[in-house]
């Protein structure tokens, strides 16, 4: 019966990967990987995660089960980040459970959503890849529209045209922050729009809060969510621990739900840890575990915070440097500099991007996504020079 299965292309990024490890060029360039890194290329482990870890091993009494929720002193402990300081619970319509990473979450949130009924989610393109597989493995039809324009700004009016057209019982999926792969994210102002357009529609909002804190910071970076969960009576929020406590193999994450009362909340969260045990029976605690202790300690916690500032004054620093540089022969990069998070796409042609990977040995997706952090002040002059030269043909 095995024997009847197809073969499955293999993923592009993980192939990138292979690519670029066995380049022997000592001047190679991975853009491909979405983790980041320092100023010297590494990906360190944070010191506030490492005292956690310590702590863990000196006082963790037991590794036995917690259950399809997870440990809720992590879960609760996030939520002050996420949804303001007063009253994060919202008055008891929200409460959340712990997932195996960001993803683990989004897809947690789309099985609820299908099993209330959603049929359909809209979506802005390009998107995270991993979205839309999931919601193709769930049997959700994605709904999608246009995220940006070529002027390297967010297309509104695909935006309410998608919300306009949207029928009774649809979802809609946005990005908290951070826009993966393109890096535009929507203005205070646009997320008041959004929030006020899917209230009129009544759409049920999944928020994926993936950066939160690699953008303009904690506080601005929640914005979008606090602005819609304002505006409508329920919500689903996937929440990732992977980028901003560089937690990316522990897999830490969590999902919440808004819900119309306390009583629909634990319907909610009911269904939730059903579909969790079937999945997954229980998230991964010891990731977990060290960003509660980090979020219980105020030294902990301003360590974490004063690292986390630190990444994104650096991506800043290299979005700005990028921006500077203008033209890169027919590559405008002066958008750059007004985007946000890990990522930007670029303006590259399949055959332009294979260029830069055979003669210059810069390694990105074949979308033209970018990870922003893969450049430092030894290799950025060396990008945009390559840039230039692939994009004029020469």
């Amino acid at each position: 019966m095995l024997s009847n299965l197809e073969q499955q292309p293999a993923d592009a990024l993980l192939a990138l990967i292979k690519l670029h490890n066995a380049d022997p060029r000592a001047d190679k360039i991975d853009l491909g990987v979405g983790v980041y890194r320092t100023g010297q290329g590494a990906t360190p482990v944070f010191g506030a995660i490492k005292a956690a870890e310590q702590k863990l091993v000196d006082t963790q009494e037991s590794k036995s089960y917690l259950g399809p929720e997870g440990d809720m002193g992590f879960v609760h402990a996030l939520m002050p980040y996420i949804f303001g300081k007063e009253d994060p619970s919202k008055d008891g319509r929200i409460e959340g459970m712990q997932a195996p990473g960001g993803t683990g979450a989004v897809r947690l949130a789309v099985a609820l959503a299908k099993r209330s009924g959603v049929t359909r989610i809209i979506m802005g393109l390009p998107s995270w890849p991993n979205h839309a597989q999931i919601l193709g493995d769930l049997a959700v039809e994605l709904v999608s529209f246009s995220h940006a324009g070529t002027d390297g700004k967010v297309d509104m009016d695909a935006l309410r045209g998608a919300i306009a057209a949207a029928q009774p019982g649809d979802a809609i999926m946005l990005h908290g922050c951070c826009h993966n792969p393109t890096g535009i994210d929507y203005s205070e102002a646009q997320w008041d729009e959004i929030a006020a357009l899917i209230k009129a529609k009544g759409l049920l909002p999944i928020l994926d809060l993936a950066y939160q804190g690699l953008g303009a910071g904690m506080e601005e970076d929640a914005y979008g969510v606090r602005t819609v969960l304002a505006a409508v009576p329920e919500a689903l929020v996937a929440y990732s621990c992977d980028k901003n406590f560089g937690m990316y193999r522990d897999r830490v994450g969590a999902i919440y739900v808004m819900a119309l009362d306390a009583a629909a909340l634990n319907r909610v969260l009911s269904n939730g840890h059903a579909l969790a045990r079937a999945a997954w029976s229980m998230p991964p605690d010891h990731g977990g575990a060290a960003v509660r202790l980090i979020l219980e300690d105020a030294g902990l916690t301003a360590m974490w915070l004063d690292e986390l500032d630190t990444m994104r004054a650096r991506m800043r620093q290299v979005r700005a440097r990028l921006a500077a540089a203008g033209q890169a022969g027919n590559i405008d990069l002066t958008a750059i500099g007004h985007q946000n998070g890990l990522f930007s796409v670029l303006p590259l042609s399949s055959e332009q991007i294979l260029r830069l990977r055979s003669d210059h040995g810069i390694y990105m997706a074949g979308s033209g996504r970018v990870n922003i952090a893969g450049l430092t002040t030894g290799n950025i002059d060396k990008f945009i020079a390559a840039l230039a030269a692939v994009s004029a043909g020469t």
